[in-house]
């Protein structure tokens, strides 16, 4: 395991505007994408983000790269906003041509931006892609719009990293990339080699799946590209600081992180609402920074015998002994 100190990531989104659809006028005033971009760098532990593309009219990708140069900020990626009112009824899976040929052109173009400013990956959080009535989508037709459409973007990109991240729901009531068994398996579908998932945590949480055994899952299936971390109370995607109510769940996820050999930094994915967001990063990342020295002091050879056993309370006592002492 490497001894360099783990580096953090977030979104940019953490420093906007945020709006619910009760506060319709915003929690905040309005924030432009270079403001964003200083706002992030103010937290004083970022050191690389994920930007939402198109980005503000009349910012460049050469005006981004050089704030982001100025705060020695990286990208971890670029997510094209193909979750807006523009396809509001489905980006890949829009039931009108031209509007899945307008999410495709989208990524065409996010490609080229994560190009310029060196970013990793491209993520696709297809939130408008499903359904939310019965009756409504003919489910093999949208099944093939949706893994279709996206492994022909990644086919004409094949040096190109491409990643979904998986949503229960919202804004559709119902979502194609819902779980990470139902989103691997689509992906496997696709027969391309250059796409892959993000584990969102709070996202695992929601779809009531056990986050670290996903995370696990996307790893063995050679697919995990990258991980996010936040909390939850299961019901909602509420976005809160990481570790605020599931440390237990958060302590056995980041124990995978190190069992993996994960080196990317990590991702923060948070929505403070009514928080000052540098404070909740800050939070969050002192919080992950406490759980992972716990997660180095797990006696390893006695958790692998207790694992091999399934026994439980074993695993239970080494657990209390590094997390509470």
């Amino acid at each position: 395991m490497s001894t360099t100190p783990r580096s953090y990531a977030g979104g940019m989104w953490s420093f906007g505007r945020i709006i619910d659809r009760y506060a319709t006028d915003g929690y905040g005033p309005p924030v432009g994408t270079l403001d964003t971009i200083e706002l992030a760098a103010k937290t004083g532990e970022l050191a690389a983000l994920d930007l939402n593309y198109p980005f503000d009219a009349g910012v460049s990708v050469a005006d981004v790269k050089t704030t982001l140069a100025g705060h020695s900020l990286a990208v971890t990626n670029i997510t094209p906003v193909i979750y807006d009112r523009g396809f509001r009824s489905g980006s890949f899976t829009g039931a009108d041509p031209a509007t899945r040929r307008a999410a495709a052109d989208l990524a065409h173009e996010s490609v080229d931006v994560a190009r310029q400013l060196d970013a990793r990956y491209v993520k696709f959080w297809p939130g408008q892609d499903g359904y939310d009535y019965p009756f409504q989508v003919d489910y093999p037709t949208l099944r093939r719009h949706a893994v279709e459409g996206i492994r022909d973007v990644a086919r004409n990109f094949p040096d190109v990293t491409f990643a979904i991240e998986y949503k229960l729901k919202e804004p559709r009531n119902r979502l194609f990339w819902s779980t990470a068994a139902a989103s691997l398996l689509a992906i496997e579908q696709m027969g391309v080699d250059n796409v892959g998932l993000v584990v969102d945590f709070g996202h695992s949480l929601f779809a009531k799946e056990n986050p670290a055994e996903a995370l696990s899952l996307a790893h063995s299936m050679g697919r995990l590209v990258d991980i996010e971390l936040d909390d939850n109370y299961r019901e909602w995607d509420d976005d809160l600081t990481a570790g605020a109510l599931h440390l237990v769940e958060t302590l056995e996820f980041l124990h995978v992180v190190r069992e993996i050999g994960w080196q990317e930094p990590l991702k923060l994915d948070l929505f403070p609402y009514r928080e000052d967001p540098g404070d909740a990063v800050r939070e969050s990342i002192a919080t992950l920074r406490a759980l992972e020295e716990r997660a180095a002091r797990l006696d390893l050879d006695a958790l692998r015998e207790a694992q091999s056993r399934h026994d439980a309370m074993a695993a239970q006592r080494i657990v209390r002994t590094a997390l509470l002492g």
